[in-house]
């Protein structure tokens, strides 16, 4: 019975290391915070990202060339999600899905998302320097959105992944649908939990995807 009490945590703990760091999957493992993998619902912001110009890119370059370039963007990005303690709830190619506040509650999660998100459009603009110079024409487009989520297990048996579902998932990736070149789209809710911090620029109002109301959009230009 020990035994396999302990396959069973050796079990659970590799599951939660393809999601969190080793640290808070065994702290998770110990009883020390609750099973982030458990259907709860919680307050988070929401940063998507993409790379402009990728499919172009891919379409012409080698594969060599576009897994290269791949790597180069997912460890620069990787860092500054560890450095600001983000969670990686996925990425597809050269698109990504971050979120603050699960499952490690922080105390200012629209900070945090938006600090990340400058310091990606900053790397990515160092990166593009050197893309340019063999032909890659790449920029970043970001989106950010807060509010209330329901996060856990999804999937089926054999085959969980950890995910987050709601409304302010769909406005995040609307808002990274609709960022130009080296933008960072937010609305105005979440402007207000961080308009001390940036200066943007209003875009106007975007028909987006299932809303039925045109959203106002702000271009975070620059931290204060």
């Amino acid at each position: 019975q020990r035994v396999q009490e302990q396959v069973t945590q050796l079990e659970r703990l590799s599951r939660l290391k393809r999601f969190f760091s080793p640290q808070l999957a065994e702290l998770i493992v110990a009883g020390g915070a609750e099973d982030p993998l458990k259907t709860h619902r919680r307050e988070v912001t929401v940063v998507f990202l993409d790379l402009r110009g990728f499919t172009a890119f891919a379409e012409t370059a080698e594969p060599e060339e576009v897994m290269g370039v791949l790597r180069e963007y997912h460890a620069a990005m990787g860092k500054l999600i560890l450095e600001h303690e983000g969670t990686l709830e996925r990425f597809t190619g050269d698109g990504m899905m971050i979120f603050f506040n699960d499952p490690v509650i922080v105390s200012n999660p629209v900070e945090r998302a938006v600090r990340m998100a400058v310091a990606m459009r900053e790397r990515v603009n160092e990166m593009s320097i050197d893309w340019r110079k063999h032909g890659y024409d790449l920029s970043l487009g970001i989106g950010i959105a807060q509010g209330y989520a329901t996060i856990g297990a999804i999937g089926y048996e054999g085959r969980l992944d950890y995910g987050a579902v709601g409304a302010v998932i769909n406005l995040a990736a609307r808002l990274c649908d609709e960022a130009r070149d080296g933008q960072i789209l937010t609305n105005q809710k979440t402007l207000g939990e961080c308009e001390q911090l940036v200066e943007v620029q209003g875009v106007g109002e975007l028909h987006l995807k299932g809303f039925a109301r045109p959203v106002p959009i702000f271009n975070v230009t620059a931290l204060k």
